[in-house]
């Protein structure tokens, strides 16, 4: 993996991005877990996911009206372009492939526990998709545009703005996104939708959430308040075992003392 420029940014703002030629190895890597690990999962999903019924085969009027929705789309998308939805804790982002169909990066546990395609292709409900977070499983997939969105309001491009490593063309983002289908070891932090989007579109692999989360987490966990709340426990905690070996006492400095350091 190469580096390169990476975006104008304030360190104190912004995340770093790398630029990249190909995706890191670890990226393409299939979910792999222990069996052992894996059966809780595995059980659980097979509790709480329906079983696939067959579908019958779309009438004449219904592939008419689908027909007529991807042409639709087509003329509100161009392909290549990097589409946004909002969620509640989160947001979700695709790429847009053509004909109404959007390629997105999904945790999804179905790809474990199954291997009929009529099961996997079927909508992600938030079932699946909270056990594929649990373990660390996922898939980029294609849906439609409607079942992208999930009602939500589609924004296109909006990195465009943020990033400053220029967009790449519409057609190479597209292949990009192909080239990656299937399944892939997913992390909710380090691997998720946004840095596939970022890799196909800009070719740097990075994620404004993610940044944004530890950021918060680190203002939180690494601040003067909480170094002189854990110096008050570890003293208490020592008065009330009435352990004064050397171990106990130097745990106890050094633990509040890296935290002020940090802060």
């Amino acid at each position: 993996m190469e580096s390169g420029p990476a975006a104008d940014y304030n360190p104190l703002s912004a995340p770093p991005t790398r630029s990249i030629k190909t995706p890191p190895e670890d990226w393409a890597a299939p979910c792999s877990a222990s069996p052992l690990a894996m059966f809780p999962l595995q059980l659980l999903a097979l509790v709480f996911i329906p079983s696939a019924t067959a579908q019958p085969p779309p009438a004449k009027e219904e592939k008419k009206k689908e027909e007529e929705e991807e042409n639709r789309y087509d003329l509100m998308f161009r392909r290549g372009d990097l589409l946004e939805v909002p969620r509640t804790l989160f947001t979700h982002f695709g790429i847009y492939l053509g004909g109404g169909r959007v390629a997105h990066f999904i945790p999804d546990i179905m790809p474990v526990v199954s291997s009929d395609q009529s099961w996997i292709k079927r909508m992600v409900t938030n079932t699946r998709l909270i056990l594929g977070v649990l373990a660390k499983c996922g898939s980029v997939r294609v849906d439609s545009v409607e079942d992208f969105a999930y009602g939500a309001e589609i924004i296109i491009n909006p990195m465009d703005k943020m990033c400053s490593c220029a967009a790449l063309q519409g057609e190479e983002v597209a292949r990009r996104a192909e080239k990656l289908l299937g399944d892939v070891a997913y992390s909710l932090l380090w691997y998720n939708c946004e840095h596939f989007v970022m890799y196909c579109r800009y070719g740097t692999v990075t994620s404004f959430q993610t940044f944004q989360f530890c950021k918060t987490l680190r203002r939180l966990v690494l601040s003067r308040g909480v170094a002189k709340v854990t110096a008050v426990l570890a003293a208490c905690l020592l008065l009330h075992l009435r352990a004064a070996d050397t171990w106990s006492v130097l745990l106890a400095v050094l633990l509040p003392f890296l935290i002020w350091m940090a802060s």
